[in-house]
């Protein structure tokens, strides 16, 4: 068992909540079919978990979305080197209002979590991962 270091990224926009979440969900593909996978990010949206529904039986009104996003192919690009990649594919984006008028998306940098394993052809994977995912969250809150 080792210890790592998991650099986070917080983003923040004055972009309404609903406006990010369509732009997001517009630049990845639906996973449905294969052939027709990853959207213009090159990510596929897998699954939505919508915290602000959960926090709506304790009484709090917040709209939070986490979504699930990854690409199988670049899964496969690390995993083949090291199957222990396989605990952080798909990755999470966290889509949230922060209770003070602004929209936040939060992720963890993929350099940081499949750094961990010490593979040249994971980490790789990794920094491309890295540069659609900051690219893909700059073009929504734009």
């Amino acid at each position: 068992m080792g210890k790592f270091t998991i650099e986070h990224v917080h983003v923040e926009t004055e972009k309404p909540f609903g406006e990010v979440a369509a732009a997001l969900e517009a630049r990845m593909g639906k996973f449905a079919r294969l052939e027709r996978m990853a959207g213009p990010s090159g990510f596929m949206l897998f699954d939505t978990q919508n915290h602000g529904a959960l926090l709506r039986l304790a009484g709090q009104e917040r709209k939070a979305v986490q979504y699930v996003v990854g690409n199988p192919l670049f899964a496969f690009q690390m995993t083949q080197h090291d199957i222990r990649a396989s605990l952080y594919a798909p990755l999470r984006v966290l889509l949230y209002e922060n209770g003070e008028g602004k929209t936040c998306v939060e992720y963890d940098r993929p350099s940081s979590l499949f750094g961990q394993f010490g593979k040249a052809n994971v980490t790789e994977v990794a920094a491309m991962l890295e540069r659609k995912l900051e690219q893909l969250v700059a073009e929504a809150i734009r």
